[in-house]
């Protein structure tokens, strides 16, 4: 028998294997994924503050320090320390530029880092990295609340605009009175907002960063649609969670297989 012949032949059987078959089952599952960070030298967790700029409607120090201490307190082991929100950029704009130790730069013993005074996009946030090396400070609020693990970071929520061709469905009534959609392509100029955070992972008991990861998510909306600010980030914050909860502890990939019986 050649290929050709055989591959016919292999549908017809298969389409009776499946005629036979007199029931169809979906069986649950679930697919663990083990964290990227061990956390179990740590019994505390401090979501202390955050580097933010961008939208200035919306403060995503504040905001992000307590959607996160939410999270945790019910999908997390840890103890989420109850403290308050660290004004992480007051504190930046007073530390000098420090080494990987802690220590003030060689080459500027006594000099303060000039820092951007309103945070636009990542190039002025990228002046404020030396504050997640300054390993004595972190160590010091380490020490301040029993040695948790330290989550701190850099967020930027950011205006959006795009233009571009859209797909879009339109409802058609024919001469007969039938409803029917039809996919049409429409220029449209769209607005929305980006979210950056980098979430930093600190070792509360020495300072030093155990584990960093950046993420990014956007949002359009037609013009007609008037979204405010802060509803925007909250949406973009809940695509992100997944990522950040996975970071911490196991988490499950929920999904079906389908059996023939």
């Amino acid at each position: 028998m050649t290929a050709r012949a055989a591959a016919p032949l292999a549908s017809v059987v298969a389409a009776l294997a499946l005629a036979t078959c007199t029931s169809v089952f979906e069986i649950p599952l679930e697919t663990p994924i083990q964290p990227k960070l061990d956390t179990s030298p740590f019994q505390r967790v401090l979501v202390a503050g955050f580097i933010a700029g961008g939208a200035e409607d919306v403060d995503a120090n504040l905001e992000t320090v307590r959607l996160l201490r939410s999270q945790l307190r019910t999908k997390s082991s840890m103890k989420v320390i109850e403290a308050d929100v660290v004004p992480l950029t007051e504190i930046a704009a007073q530390q000098p530029r420090a080494d990987a130790d802690g220590t003030a730069s060689a080459a500027q013993p006594n000099a303060v880092l000039p820092l951007p005074t309103l945070i636009k996009d990542e190039k002025d946030l990228d002046a404020y990295d030396f504050v997640f090396a300054n390993t004595n400070y972190w160590k010091k609020l380490g020490e301040e609340f029993q040695n948790p693990l330290i989550v701190t970071g850099t967020v930027l929520f950011t205006p959006h605009a795009s233009a571009g061709f859209v797909q879009r469905e339109r409802e058609v009534i024919d001469q007969y009175g039938r409803r029917s959609v039809d996919p049409v392509r429409t220029y449209m100029e769209r607005k929305g907002y980006i979210l950056r955070p980098k979430f930093v992972f600190i070792d509360g008991r020495t300072g030093a960063t155990l584990y960093s990861e950046v993420f990014r998510e956007e949002v359009l909306y037609n013009p007609n649609q008037d979204t405010p600010a802060l509803s925007s980030y909250f949406e973009l914050m809940d695509r992100l969670i997944p990522g950040f909860l996975g970071t911490l502890s196991s988490q499950k990939i929920r999904g079906t297989r389908v059996l023939l019986k």
